[in-house]
């Protein structure tokens, strides 16, 4: 007897053992703003082939089905789930969510380009558009000092009331990007995504357009993770580690009885 079925288990050990750390992601960010959950991805190893189905098995007939045998399991990978999170009411003039598809577009350190669906930017000392990191919001949007009434409207243009003048003065327009696979993206932690080459270039152009998601100001975008939905999963992951567990435990006993009778 080979230790075959014991190491087929402990591939399964090591699958439920990724997809919990996922679930725990997933549930630790369940009041992220605009945080979207992710689920694993299963996959089976490779087989080992002892008998090919079509097999000669006599001279006049061949196998139906042949004799298959599997090696494990291991995860895939993990595919974020982008449906849209509950609007949250702030009452905050500089947080914005967008209601569709899209992402906001930020300058990172280096400048480096990073989307997010976060939209809880604020004003820098210098009045430009920044995010809770002081990362500029691209394109740049400079907020006068003396701005009041700031407005942003659905297709991401901002005006504010400016001393002096009657009329609103108009500060910019927020731009929204798209991609052609946005579950290219790769998450970078602090809630950006970065472009890949799964996900092709950014797509820039005004909100509420050409499919891209309006701009609703005062509001944020909540995350997408149902709190039930992940416990039932995690239960289930749960009890899948433990059957794994009880094969490595079978198997054992099972080389034991088999060592003790042919000694």
């Amino acid at each position: 007897m080979t230790t075959a079925a014991m190491h087929i288990a402990r591939t399964g050990l090591d699958a439920q053992d990724m997809r919990m750390r996922v679930i725990s992601n997933n549930l630790a960010n369940v009041n992220t703003t605009g945080f979207k959950r992710d689920r694993a991805a299963f996959e089976t190893l490779s087989y080992q082939v002892v008998t090919a189905p079509g097999a000669a098995s006599t001279s006049e007939t061949r196998y139906a089905t042949g004799l298959n045998l599997g090696t494990g399991v291991r995860v895939q990978g993990t595919a974020r789930i982008d449906t849209q999170g509950s609007a949250q009411q702030t009452g905050n003039s500089l947080d914005m969510m967008l209601d569709g598809d899209g992402y906001f577009q930020v300058q990172l350190p280096g400048g480096q380009l990073g989307y997010t669906r976060a939209g809880n930017f604020s004003k820098s000392a210098e009045g430009l558009l920044v995010t809770a990191e002081g990362y500029q919001v691209m394109p740049g949007i400079t907020i006068p000092e003396n701005a009041t009434a700031i407005t942003v409207g659905l297709d991401g243009t901002v005006t504010a009331s400016v001393p002096g003048q009657t009329d609103q003065a108009q500060l910019g327009q927020i731009q929204v990007a798209s991609f052609a696979n946005g579950a290219g993206l790769q998450s970078k932690g602090d809630n950006y995504l970065l472009e890949t080459a799964a996900s092709g270039p950014a797509n820039l152009g005004q909100p509420n357009q050409d499919g891209r998601g309006g701009i609703r100001q005062g509001t944020l975008e909540a995350s997408n993770v149902n709190v039930v939905e992940e416990l039932v999963d995690m239960i289930e992951t749960q009890r899948a580690y433990e059957v794994n567990s009880k094969m490595i435990s079978a198997t054992d006993e099972m080389l034991k009885t088999a060592n003790q009778n042919l000694s």
